[in-house]
């Protein structure tokens, strides 16, 4: 297969998977009902956390920056963070306990009841991941899931379950980066209106 082919039908696919969130409307619900929770979470004076692994996890920190720093315009900073950011932690929990620990040890001291936790796992299976979920879960946090199709283990266990409709994971990823950016788009409208 030739390059353009390749740049073609990348384009295709991505393309392709967006019209068909774009014609879900019970997807474009979820996405605005989890937009309301984050806001309602901020209004309270709570955070918002975010979790993944490898590509997963630069998107969770991508969020949280938006977030943290600003979307659109030059706005307060919201308290967000993904939870793997401070290496010295991940590598001594790893180390001493396991990597399976990493996130759901670190909500356990940091996670307050209506703080809301975001997890990503285009398989939906990652332990550390399920793991951080359940112990939001026990923290009393909203636990939100952005999966591939089939949710994995966090379908079931989270509050909110966004399950794009693929198994191609950058096309998952691409998606959901897509719909990350737009809850961070109306929780920053809702909550500095200009």
């Amino acid at each position: 297969m030739d390059q353009l082919t390749t740049v073609r039908r990348n384009l295709q696919s991505s393309i392709t998977l967006k019209q068909r969130l774009l014609a879900d409307e019970t997807m474009i619900s979820l996405v605005a009902e989890i937009a309301d929770v984050v806001v309602a979470c901020y209004e309270k004076g709570g955070k918002v956390f975010f979790c993944g692994n490898g590509g997963s996890a630069a998107d969770a920190q991508h969020l949280a920056a938006e977030l943290s720093g600003r979307y659109y315009y030059d706005r307060p900073p919201l308290f967000a963070e993904a939870l793997h950011v401070n290496t010295s932690y991940i590598t001594a929990v790893a180390n001493d306990y396991s990597y399976d620990d990493i996130y759901s040890r670190w909500i356990t001291a940091i996670g307050h009841a209506g703080d809301v936790l975001i997890a990503l796992s285009t398989s939906g299976n990652s332990t550390n991941v399920v793991k951080a979920v359940e112990q939001g879960n026990t923290n009393g946090m909203v636990t939100v899931g952005f999966t591939g199709e089939t949710g994995g283990k966090l379908r079931g266990i989270c509050d909110y379950l966004v399950a794009i409709p693929a198994t191609d994971t950058p096309r998952i990823q691409e998606c959901h980066m897509l719909l990350g950016h737009t809850i961070c788009e109306i929780v920053e409208a809702r909550l500095f209106p200009r």
